[in-house]
């Protein structure tokens, strides 16, 4: 399953790094990717953990960069 979410006040290419990293080695995640440019993060993974996937991933956003808000793309 692929989900796409939508970093809202993402402002630093470096930490969307950061980010990308730390998603990507999520258990039951096969990919993630964030696009600075749009503030989107894909994330490809497995159906059934995909709703624990997305908690974890919104949590490592706010770790990284505290003000950026996760949505819905």
């Amino acid at each position: 399953m692929k989900k796409t979410v939508r970093l809202e006040g993402l402002g630093c290419a470096s930490c969307a790094a950061k980010i990308e990293s730390a998603v990507a080695k999520l258990g039951g995640v096969s990919a993630a990717s964030v696009n600075f440019l749009n503030t989107k993060m894909v994330i490809e993974g497995d159906d059934a953990r995909m709703e624990e996937i997305l908690a974890q991933a919104a949590a490592i956003v706010q770790k990284v960069e505290p003000d950026v808000v996760v949505r819905k793309a």
